[in-house]
Parts: structure tokens; C-alpha cells; sequence
């Protein structure tokens, strides 16, 4: 299974010029979970688009269980076979590998399981890197700089995809790009998986709580097409196979469609 050099995340509000995006060459198009209201938001996707990839980021344990995940599965196998791609996160507890394991028997178990390459695990630490190469098709960590996709891909090994997301935001003036990227980053340093990746990185505690201009300048891709193209194939060199921006926008700045047809032409698209 090949996701292609580049994905991006599609909102619900833009499904309607999803087929746009998807001729411009994005082979993959994901949605975000804050997005997940209800699984058939891909669905959704899937029926907008004709041949792209259709990924989730992430599926969550904590609100959908194995049998409801997979029984969608097989639902949206029956109308567009080949084009979904199950991303799941671990659970939000104190014992998340643990329950993860568990929840992945689950799948394992059923009569007609979701096939191990159609399923991805957003993996950052090593132990959950490990279960991304054993019981998955591999990892879509995401907010990592390039030692660590090379290190990601050392552990994961070559035979598995490792998909890694970049948030993105097109504009040159510094104060109003990283003001636009704090939004998101507020959010997932109070998550413990990101606290720690970000850690094991070697950003300081100061770095996260205040998140730095350093931080943000480092695992944000912002300016002009170009410099976010750029930014994107640097974790290509470092490993990974697949490049998923997440285009993060305010005010004037580019989303949605306008967004993926100016990085088309820079990621050498279409």
C-alpha cells in the first residue's frame, strides 16, 4: 500500500472541494479527530473524492470500540474497496500500551479482522513504535523534527510506512504565523503523548509550557510555499515515506483549497 509522497487534511467544511485537492496530486487526505463527530465524516470523504486515500487521524479507542471500527470497515469496503485507512491513537489512560494491546486483540479477534496494512497507529515513543511494526502497517507521529524521523524509522525498520504530519501555516511575517500555530500547539501540550515526544526531542519543559518561538519555529512549517515544501521533504530525507500537512490558518491567511493550490506546484504536484 502506498500513500504517496504528500497527503493533506481536508475539514468537513471543505469536502465539497475535496475533488479539487485530490486532482492537484495529493494522493492521501485525511481528517483530523477533533473532526470525528461520527466515523462516516470519511465516508463522506471517500464519496466526494474518486481514487485518493482516505485516512484517519486519529481514531480514538476511548470513544469507538474495535467492533464498531470494524464493522465500518467492511461497510466502506463494500463501497470504495482499497480506500480507507484506519489510523488509530492509544487511550487516554494511565496505562495506554497496555490498553492498546488489548484493544488491538480486539480487532485481531473478530471474524473478519481490518487487515494489518490498512491500519496505522499514531506512535512517538519507542514502545509504541514497536507496536506500530508489529501489529500495524506502521506510524503517523506527527510534530517531530528530522533526527527523530530518522530514529523513528530505525525502530520501525524499512518495510513499514512511517507517515509523519506537519503543521503548516502560509505566511512570511513571523509574529502572525507562529501566533496562528500557538492555537493548535496550546491544545496538545496538555496531552501526555505529545508532552513527552516533545521531551524526548529536546525541547525543556519552558520550551512546551511557554511554547518558544524556538518550538514553534522548529516543528512548524511557516512562510511561503516554497519554505513549507522544503520543510516537508527534509523529513522525507530523514525517513519518512509519507508527508501529511495539517494547514493551519487565521484571518487572511490560506486555507482550505486555496492552501493546496499554492503548495501544489512547490511540493511538485499534479
Amino acid at each position: 500500500m502506498s500513500l504517496g509522497p504528500f497527503g493533506i487534511t481536508i475539514a468537513p467544511g471543505d469536502f465539497a472541494t475535496a475533488a479539487e485537492v485530490e486532482r492537484l496530486g495529493f494522493s492521501t487526505l485525511w481528517i483530523l479527530g477533533g473532526h470525528f463527530d461520527r466515523l462516516e465524516r470519511l465516508t463522506d470523504l471517500i464519496r466526494a473524492t474518486e481514487r485518493a486515500m482516505v485516512g484517519s487521524a486519529i481514531i480514538t479507542p476511548d470513544v469507538y470500540t474495535a467492533e464498531s471500527v470494524t464493522d465500518f470497515y467492511h461497510r466502506v469496503e463494500a463501497i470504495a474497496p482499497g480506500r480507507l485507512l484506519v489510523g488509530l491513537g492509544s487511550p487516554h489512560s494511565t496505562l495506554p500500551l497496555t490498553e492498546l494491546r488489548g484493544y488491538v486483540d480486539q480487532l485481531d479477534a473478530a471474524d473478519d479482522p481490518i487487515p494489518q496494512y490498512r491500519r496505522v497507529l499514531a506512535a512517538f515513543g519507542p514502545r509504541a513504535l514497536d507496536v506500530a511494526r508489529d501489529r500495524f502497517a506502521g506510524a503517523m507521529p506527527a510534530l517531530l523534527v528530522p533526527d527523530y524521523v530518522a530514529s523513528a524509522r530505525d525502530r520501525l525498520g524499512p518495510d513499514r510506512i512511517l507517515a509523519v504530519g506537519l503543521y503548516a501555516v502560509l505566511d512570511r511575517d513571523a509574529d502572525a504565523a507562529r501566533a496562528t500555530a500557538r492555537q493548535p500547539l496550546t491544545f496538545l501540550r496538555g496531552l501526555t503523548a505529545y508532552v513527552k515526544s516533545l521531551r524526548r526531542q529536546g525541547f525543556t519543559d519552558d520550551d512546551i509550557t511557554g511554547l518558544s518561538d524556538g518550538l514553534v519555529d522548529t516543528l512548524v512549517a511557516w512562510g511561503g510555499p516554497d519554505d513549507i515544501a522544503e520543510r516537508a521533504r527534509q523529513l522525507h530525507a530523514a525517513g519518512a515515506d509519507h508527508v501529511h500537512l495539517t494547514v493551519l490558518h487565521d484571518a487572511d491567511q490560506p486555507g482550505g483549497l486555496a492552501a493546496a493550490r499554492a503548495l501544489a506546484p512547490a511540493l511538485g504536484l499534479g
